[in-house]
């Protein structure tokens, strides 16, 4: 049997193991159960094929997105990996091409959609054959408490009743606790090794601020810090996402929609053009992203407020997989809360899943407010610790300044009880700040003792009063009745002076940052690195795969620093497997010897 680390190095060009990667590859190898929870680019995947590669048989991959097998395929191949995918896209006469490969033991690795794993034919044709290892990807799929929930995951139990002796693997990057038991009860993992790598991406940097002109905001994000490069932005309704998809083209970027309602073709299309093209924008709906495995991802951008914080995580985890700096930027608003508990109330869930998921759309806000290391909060919320601030996000880069606003959130709550609780956030300002206009007399508010007892703040002062009010449980907002404010039973101490509250006083429009073309470090030459990506370009179109499949851009930036002149130099970069440095050796090396030699590249 051929070592786990023999088959790292010489098949996927890494020197060595990472974080959790040793202890779960021997488990699975030894023959053992396993349920892993890794970041998003942690290498989760190397859990699975290294074992594949190493035990006799074939390594079944299930995987929910079946647009991506053909790329995780492609890139395995490339590495000279025996792999392949059966699902849908495939023609019958070339599903039986594979399946004959899978009977023979002529396959490493197959990739199978799970709705197709549990039909009885292909589970007879999986029983005639030798298989290494079941690796059950994106995991927290099986929970109906997840927010990627899939009922094709419900029936993988099946594998733990038929394959008793076929060591299993389940995966993810998002789980808290709950959804860790209930993917260990739903898929019999009872025997399983948990291994738990944490969730932190310090790569990342988070980023929140107010929803104002939203468009606007991230033009100038775009402008100002990643200009040409590869990001997702996702909104809430399939109008904002062609909208905002339109506004990105007329300003010149390369972006793309994509939401449940364009046709199956052109989701396909422009999926694959986002995978295999440079630069490309995509604009969409939560209906895009489970399983992207872009590395070169530099920012992915929320115009919207996501309803949890494993979406977040899970969505804003697919920037800056090949674990270079990534921006993680979100403008949010009062609005975006009022319609997340509006599609919450006329959902068909129980009344426990309603409020579960309404504490956990209280807890993604609560993210929002906070004026500590987000990090921290956000780790916390997954049951891990990070001790020091982060250093990596707004709130530990430049520092929310607060205010004592115990007088102003009593004026709030007061406006709010003395108009009968019947009344949303412009009204009730207009009552606090003196407006004389027709619904104020309609409703005798110019005689509350709250009238005009608040113009020292002006209408984005209180907005903001307010907001920050309801992300901290003092009011509610009533859908029934277009976001009426409730009066919670939290928010008797402070009316009654038992307490006080220090608010984040929010600017009317935040500075704007120093422009960053391009991130790069400080001894990487410019042009070189330019150079070895047109390279890797043109080897990428010429055989239609997406350029990282060929290298990722940290293995071109190793190349920058490290300057190899041979082969065997080229070889002993990190990502540099046999097969790739037989394969493209010569083309790179070509590149760097002309830079070193003074021309252009």
């Amino acid at each position: 049997m051929t070592s786990p680390l023999s088959i790292l190095q010489s098949v996927f060009g890494y020197p060595a193991f990472r974080s959790l990667q040793e202890s779960v590859v021997e488990q699975v190898v030894s023959g053992g159960d396993a349920l892993v929870l890794m970041p998003t680019g942690g290498g989760k995947s190397l859990c699975y094929q290294v074992p594949s590669l190493v035990r006799p048989g074939c390594g079944i991959v299930i995987s929910p997105l079946i647009a991506l097998m053909q790329d995780q395929v492609s890139a395995l191949c490339e590495l000279g990996v025996r792999a392949a995918y059966l699902n849908s896209t495939l023609a019958p006469g070339e599903a039986m091409v594979v399946e004959s490969a899978l009977l023979r033991g002529d396959l490493d690795l197959l990739y199978i959609a799970p709705e197709r794993l549990v039909q009885s034919r292909m589970l007879g044709l999986i029983e005639q054959a030798e298989i290494a290892l079941f690796a059950i990807d994106e995991a927290h799929c099986v929970s109906q408490w997840g927010h990627d929930f899939r009922a094709d995951y419900l029936q993988l139990n099946l594998l733990h009743e038929r394959f008793p002796n076929v060591p299993r693997i389940a995966l993810t990057a998002t789980a808290d606790a709950r959804t860790r038991q209930e993917i260990v009860t739903r898929l019999n993992l009872v025997e399983a090794e948990h291994y738990i790598a944490g969730f932190d991406r310090p790569n990342i940097r988070y980023r929140i601020t107010l929803k104002q002109t939203p468009k606007q905001q991230l033009l100038r994000f775009l402008k100002t810090e990643h200009h040409r490069d590869a990001g997702i932005v996702y909104c809430l309704s399939r109008k904002k996402v062609e909208e905002t998809a339109l506004a990105l083209q007329q300003a010149g970027y390369h972006a793309l929609p994509y939401h449940a309602g364009l046709p199956a073709a052109l989701r396909s299309s422009h999926q694959a053009r986002f995978l295999r093209e440079e630069a490309v924008i995509m604009v969409a709906t939560i209906a895009f992203g489970m399983g992207i495995d872009k590395p070169d991802v530099r920012f992915v951008a929320h115009l919207d407020l996501p309803k949890t914080i494993e979406a977040y995580y899970q969505e804003t985890g697919r920037a800056g997989r090949d674990g270079l700096p990534a921006d993680a930027w979100m403008v949010y608003g009062l609005q975006d809360v009022l319609k997340l508990r509006q599609m919450m109330g006329q959902s068909e869930g129980s009344e426990e899943h309603k409020r579960a998921e309404q504490q956990r759309l209280n807890a993604m806000l609560g993210l929002c407010e906070i004026t500590s290391c987000r990090r921290q909060a956000l780790l916390h919320y997954f049951g891990d610790t990070l001790i020091q601030p982060c250093g990596n996000c707004d709130t530990c880069l430049e520092p929310v300044p607060t205010w004592d606003g115990t007088e102003a959130a009593r004026m709030a709550l007061s406006a709010v009880y003395r108009t009968g609780q019947r009344f949303g956030v412009n009204h009730l300002i207009d009552v606090l700040r003196g407006a004389e206009n027709d619904r104020i007399f309609q409703y005798d508010h110019h005689c509350l003792p709250t009238f005009g007892i608040g113009k020292a703040l002006d209408n984005h002062q209180w907005r903001s009063v307010f907001r920050q009010l309801v992300a901290r449980g003092y009011l509610r907002a009533d859908i029934e009745l277009f976001g009426a404010l409730h009066l919670e039973d939290q928010c008797r101490p402070l009316l009654r002076g038992e307490e006080t509250l220090e608010l984040r006083r929010d600017l009317a429009r935040p500075a704007a940052r120093q422009q960053t073309k391009q991130r790069l470090p400080d001894d990487i030459d410019t042009a070189l690195w330019e150079a070895l990506r047109e390279c890797r370009r043109s080897l990428a179109e010429a055989q239609g795969i997406p350029p990282y499949i060929i290298f990722h851009d940290r293995t071109l930036q190793e190349m920058c620093t490290a300057l190899p002149r041979t082969v065997q130099a080229f070889g002993a970069l990190s990502g540099v497997g046999e097969r790739k440095r037989e394969k493209y050796g010569v083309d790179f090396l070509q590149v760097i010897e002309r830079h070193v030699q003074g021309g252009t590249g």
